[in-house]
């Protein structure tokens, strides 16, 4: 298990999803069938805790049995202090830090049952610090994903469906952020897929890159 610096021990890491167009447009039609019945009128959180914490530059490896895993590039925003019922127009005053995560999840079908096995196994959100000008650039923020060297994914804090601060006045509107907590600001579902073997880069042009190897259990044991 791994804590990383950049969060105290009793911190605690909140992702969202269906925060953006490319999730709602990929679960589709099933957004509205049963058991979901509609896209989420709230913020959808799910923890990511502490035995997910890892570094930039060490080793993820995969469950037994697992050989491929996705690959969500996200922003976390870090409390600076305790945050309920934030407003939008002055919640960003709240973050201390902004984070660039690789929020990693093993392939899974849907959203309804927690996937705890999927979303929290050993090491699975690598991250690091921004630079302190990353929270006022939040809005003109683009996120690539290299996968072995080839350019797999890129995406803009443009396109969220709630923007930052939105998301921490909708989240500290039904819960309390603490100072050191970290709200992810949300993963792309179906994010793209890394073997096991890659090399995965993660990176915010002109502020900072993650880089980290995805290896199976099999192969470090």
């Amino acid at each position: 298990m791994h804590t990383d610096p950049i969060l105290t021990p009793d911190a605690a890491v909140y992702g969202v999803i269906m925060n953006d167009p490319a999730s709602v447009s990929r679960l589709g039609e099933a957004a509205q069938q049963p058991p979901y019945k509609g896209l989420p009128a709230a913020p959808a959180l799910y923890l990511k805790p502490r035995n997910t914490w890892a570094p930039d530059g060490g080793v993820v490896r995969l469950p037994a049995g697992e050989h491929a895993v996705e690959i969500g590039a996200v922003i976390g925003l870090r409390m600076g202090r305790d945050a309920a019922r934030l407003r939008p127009g002055s919640a960003l005053e709240a973050v201390d830090a902004c984070l660039l995560a690789a929020d990693l999840s093993l392939p899974h079908a849907d959203y309804y049952r927690p996937a705890i096995r999927q979303k929290c196994f050993d090491g699975s959100l690598p991250m690091r610090l921004l630079p302190s000008r990353a929270i006022g650039e939040l809005s003109s923020l683009v996120l690539r994903t290299w996968i072995n060297d080839v350019p797999s994914d890129e995406r803009r804090l443009a396109d969220l469906l709630r923007a930052p601060a939105r998301l921490l006045a909708d989240v500290t509107e039904f819960m309390t952020l603490r100072q050191g907590d970290v709200l992810l600001t949300g993963v792309v579902y179906q994010s793209p897929v890394a073997q096991a073997g890659a090399h995965v880069r993660v990176e915010v042009p002109g502020l900072a890159r993650l880089a980290f190897t995805v290896e199976t259990e099999e192969a470090s044991a």
